[in-house]
């Protein structure tokens, strides 16, 4: 291919690597390869998170573009991009209370990450071999 772009994210948990080292030899010289799911590990054997000042390498003489940030590029357009997405939810909140969004909507409680010291999200958990507790008991306990 002349483009790879590579975007697989399992929310709390290391990306896997989809593309083998074999594979980009099979690349045409000059190809690309966009790896936006650095931030996670990356989903190509040969990436390596880079910058925004430094962003790019070769292998096999397949050009690599794995900044680790991508959004830090545009970060205006970024950040209201962020604050027009979460506000919403960050209001309920606010006008409700964590407790109470948390008991009564499974979405929030699905995206709880940790409570009061305990993992609550089963791919962080084992991604950092620590013990998980499930949300739904963390916050009745």
């Amino acid at each position: 291919c002349d483009l790879l772009v590579g975007g697989v994210l399992i929310p709390g948990a290391e990306a896997p690597k989809l593309v083998t080292k074999e594979m980009i030899k099979s690349m045409k010289r000059g190809s690309v390869i966009v790896d936006v799911a650095i931030d996670q590990g990356g989903c190509v054997e040969t990436s390596k998170p880079t910058t925004h000042a430094n962003p790019t390498y070769l292998v096999n003489d397949v050009v690599h573009y794995c900044v680790a940030n991508m959004p830090g590029g545009v970060p205006r357009t970024s950040t209201m991009a962020l604050n027009n997405a979460i506000l919403p939810l960050l209001i309920k909140i606010a006008d409700n209370g964590y407790k109470k969004v948390l008991s009564e909507d499974k979405n929030y409680l699905a995206g709880l990450n940790i409570y009061k010291g305990k993992i609550t999200y089963k791919s962080v958990a084992e991604a950092l071999n620590l013990e998980y507790t499930p949300a739904n008991k963390a916050i009745t306990e």
